[in-house]
């Protein structure tokens, strides 16, 4: 088995249960056509392989992705290129789309252990390390959900408990049954309505946040301002950002960050996953891609915004409050390439 030198991305704890994670993830869901044109098998193992070998080995993907969840199948393939243990593997269930194109939920104690099962199958794994459920079911009390998913906890099916988008209430019951391990919650420079009420939650209980979309679906990476959609993308149609009428406003915005990041010598991209990464040690960035620079060497960046000249005062009119306070710190990156999601 080929073990490449690896790019040292720290290891860091995702809530207190024990589960620890790179400190970068990378998001599949793109990889079997989320809203665009699927990558083969062959080109999703190679971008797989591509992320872990330079250390960003928290896998996450979902039953969801794709048709006949193709997501779930690429991973599975592309992770047996690795020790098994090097990887921290995530995926998601109860959300599912019907034959209308319907999108729905469920989280009947049955249907957890039914999905558990079949994901085990695609992905070619004993035990899954972090299993979401991808949205709460509001017809079945999160009580009964965990129970299921506490038995699967204890059969060693999977190792930890995730939510992805619940409230805060949900997320105080779901809890007394079984501990969280992480939420996963869209949080970017774009998106910070979890600030008020659940991050504050995850940290009074011991959960840590995984924040997909980090890009704002695209949008610090330019998408819609300074390039045009990709002809398979649909991201322009579910996304008011990305409208007509909302893209010219929005440019003054992209225009701000941009500036400050050529100011540092660094991308929108990497700016906006250095202010996400500042956040806290708690939270871990989901950026994905279906374009790597595959070869580009790492990048490792240091910025510095100590100046005075980088302060909030000049940005008020953002919705960017507290991005330039002082801080020093590190970022390792793998590539700008990682920008879609």
């Amino acid at each position: 088995m080929e073990n490449p030198q690896q790019t040292q991305i720290p290891k860091v704890k995702l809530g207190n249960q024990g589960l620890e994670v790179s400190r970068l993830g990378f998001g599949c869901a793109s990889l079997a056509g989320t809203k665009s044109a699927p990558l083969s098998h062959e080109e999703a193992c190679s971008l797989i392989a591509h992320a872990v070998k330079r250390g960003i080995t928290f896998i996450d993907t979902s039953d969801l992705y794709g048709n006949d969840h193709e997501s779930e199948i690429m991973v599975g393939k592309a992770l047996k290129q690795f020790p098994r243990e090097e990887i921290q593997l995530a995926t998601k269930f109860g959300l599912y789309i019907t034959e209308a194109g319907e999108y729905r939920v469920d989280g009947r104690p049955e249907y957890v252990r039914k999905c558990c099962e079949a994901s085990l199958a695609r992905l070619g794994v004993d035990c899954i390390d972090l299993y979401y459920q991808h949205r709460v079911d509001q017809s079945v009390p999160i009580e009964d959900t965990m129970e299921e998913l506490k038995k699967l906890v204890n059969e060693g099916k999977i190792k930890y408990i995730g939510l992805s988008e619940p409230s805060p209430g949900t997320i105080r019951r779901a809890h007394a049954i079984h501990p969280i391990s992480a939420l996963q919650m869209q949080y970017s420079l774009w998106s910070r309505d979890i600030e008020q009420e659940i991050i504050p939650l995850c940290r009074e209980l011991g959960i840590g946040l995984v924040a997909y979309s980090p890009l704002g679906v695209g949008f610090f990476a330019g998408k819609a301002v300074v390039e045009t959609f990709p002809d398979d993308s649909e991201s322009h149609v579910y996304h008011p950002r990305f409208a007509a009428e909302n893209v010219h406003k929005n440019k003054v915005l992209y225009t701000r960050v941009a500036n400050l990041a050529t100011k540092h010598g660094c991308t929108p991209p990497q700016l906006a996953l250095a202010w996400l990464l500042h956040q806290g040690n708690d939270i871990i960035p989901l950026p994905g891609t279906k374009s790597p620079c595959q070869n580009s060497p790492p990048l490792l960046i240091v910025l510095n915004f100590d100046s005075p000249s980088t302060t909030n005062s000049q940005f008020l009119d953002l919705p960017l409050r507290d991005v330039f306070a002082a801080f020093n710190f590190f970022i390792a990156l793998t590539q700008a390439g990682f920008t879609r999601n």
